[in-house]
């Protein structure tokens, strides 16, 4: 029997068969790598320009690939970006869960992130690619801030500017908007550096519109000035246990507030026209004789007062509550907070979360508000937006629809230690302020309390951990941004946008696989 004949193909460098797994080593090292400059971008650091860099090097990682890389590449990014974002949540949840809340929830919204990585390699053969890819991935963040449950808009792209050009563009299409532009600046860089040189003006367009839009976000007093105090009677650092300790945070605040009132007397701050308390400063309805003393204290203010609070109701249930108080009347009208946190203020999905913790049982679930989270405060309309809520685009939207002409973000911080949690939310205050054109007061329990002017600048702010009240002039405004007008228009136009894409993407796939497999076959 002859010996098989030797080819020039079986003497050839087998290195064609060791590529590939090269390629994917160095694919995922730069999803590794995309997705830490895309954390490295993030509050408290002021790297915004990082951002835009992530996004290129994950464009070019993921452009040309199948699906299936897709979503494997866009789980590295993903884990690589949230691990660090979400370690809060290791301090907060840590001395009683264990390290698996952070990695779960770091991994689910990974996979959701994967999900949008997905389609961006899909349509990344498409004419125009990097708006189709900045469209999937915003697309991805929609869907993180809605799903599962009532989903978790934390780590948004467009969190990541509030100190760059594109910020300006949330006055115009909110954070869909921004996120929108800075990917797609990335995706376009990644395209340019593929010697498309029409993507150039991809790049340079959202920089430009981001630009051009400053001088429109407006900052002026469209109905006069208001002089607000908060206070920030600060906490302890205890972590879950906080809640156990709300006597000593509220004699804190009361403490605070009568140095106030002496101040105010002895002419060493100006009169406030408001005051405002954090989240959940004081327990309420559980005690007739503290809710006598905290009324005796806010009315010697001789000011209206918004008071953050852990309710008691008549059914004998809690909620997180903003209350209006007089000083002539006292207590007022209340909003309770709608979007709770899961595992803080109710446990989702009990029968499965008893595996995690023993005393799940013994929780008792806070009950959500309904309705729109406007209050009118003396003269002032407010809108609030308690702590959690300011990720989510809808409270304070509607609330500025309804006529509000200042906003207000009560936090308790206090659970989160020292960690970047409390700056990563603060950028979103910050972001807020220019997406609806008004002045944000962000106080906290223990920090970091900040006053917030409409084009998102910080004018005062505290420290952590820290005894303290800003006293501050802020601006009412009643002209709404196109932003405000829009309501959720721009990322359902995103969301459409990328379905389109995705849909043409795969049609393409399919043709040039049927067409390979005809060459093949002929």
């Amino acid at each position: 029997m002859a010996a098989p004949a030797v080819t020039p193909e079986a003497l050839a460098d087998p290195a064609p068969a060791r590529r590939y797994p090269r390629s994917v080593a160095v694919r995922s090292a730069g999803a590794v790598l995309a997705g830490g400059l895309l954390y490295a971008s993030s509050p408290p650091r002021e790297l915004w320009w990082l951002t835009p860099i992530a996004f290129a090097l994950l464009a070019a990682v993921l452009w040309g690939r199948r699906a299936r890389a897709g979503f494997g590449y866009g789980l590295l990014f993903g884990l690589a970006y949230l691990l660090p974002l979400l370690l809060w949540l290791e301090h907060f949840l840590g001395s009683g869960f264990g390290p698996w809340p952070w990695l779960t929830l770091s991994l689910v919204e990974a996979v959701l992130i994967a999900v949008a990585t997905t389609g961006m390699a899909v349509v990344s053969t498409l004419p125009l690619a990097p708006v189709w890819m900045a469209a999937m991935y915003v697309s991805g963040d929609v869907l993180r801030s809605s799903f599962p449950l009532n989903g978790f808009p934390w780590g948004r792209a467009a969190f990541t500017q509030t100190e760059g050009p594109y910020l300006a563009l949330a006055s115009l299409g909110g954070s869909a908007l921004v996120g929108f532009a800075v990917v797609l600046t990335g995706c376009a860089l990644a395209s340019l550096a593929r010697a498309r040189l029409p993507a150039i003006a991809l790049v340079v367009l959202p920089l430009v519109a981001g630009l051009l839009t400053w001088p429109s976000v407006g900052v002026v007093a469209q109905n006069g000035m208001v002089t607000v105090a908060l206070v920030q009677g600060n906490a302890p650092d205890a972590g879950l246990a906080l809640m156990e300790r709300i006597g000593e945070i509220r004699a804190n605040h009361l403490a605070r507030t009568r140095q106030l009132v002496e101040d105010i007397r002895e002419n060493r701050v100006p009169r406030p026209d408001l005051v405002v308390w954090p989240e959940t400063a004081t327990d309420l309805g559980r005690s007739p004789a503290q809710d006598a003393e905290l009324d005796e204290v806010l009315r010697s203010l001789g000011v209206p007062a918004l008071i953050g609070a852990r309710l008691t109701n008549a059914d004998g249930s809690t909620s997180n509550v903003s209350v209006v108080w007089s000083p002539v009347t006292g207590r007022g009208a209340v909003y309770a907070k709608q979007e709770l946190v899961p595992f803080s203020e109710y446990v989702p999905l009990r029968s499965a979360a008893r595996f995690f913790t023993p005393f799940v049982d013994g929780f008792r679930d806070m009950t959500p508000g309904t309705g729109i989270s406007f209050q009118q405060v003396g003269k002032v309309p407010l809108g609030v937006g308690i702590c959690y809520e300011v990720a989510y685009d809808r409270v304070l939207a509607e609330a500025t629809a309804a006529g509000a002409q200042l906003l207000v973000v009560p936090t308790n911080n206090a659970w989160f230690g020292r960690t970047e949690m409390t700056e990563q939310q603060l950028a979103m205050s910050r972001l807020r302020a220019v997406e609806h054109g008004r002045a944000v007061l962000v106080t906290a329990t223990s920090g970091v309390s900040a006053v917030v002017m409409p084009d998102g600048s910080v004018t005062r702010r505290t420290e952590l951990f820290d005894s303290d009240v800003l006293v501050a002039a802020v601006p009412l405004r009643s002209a709404t941004t196109l932003a405000t007008r829009l309501g959720g228009w721009p990322q359902g136009i995103v969301v459409a946008i990328a379905v389109a894409a995705l849909l043409l993407g795969a049609a393409s796939a399919l043709r040039r696989r049927s067409a390979a497999r005809a060459g093949a076959n002929g």
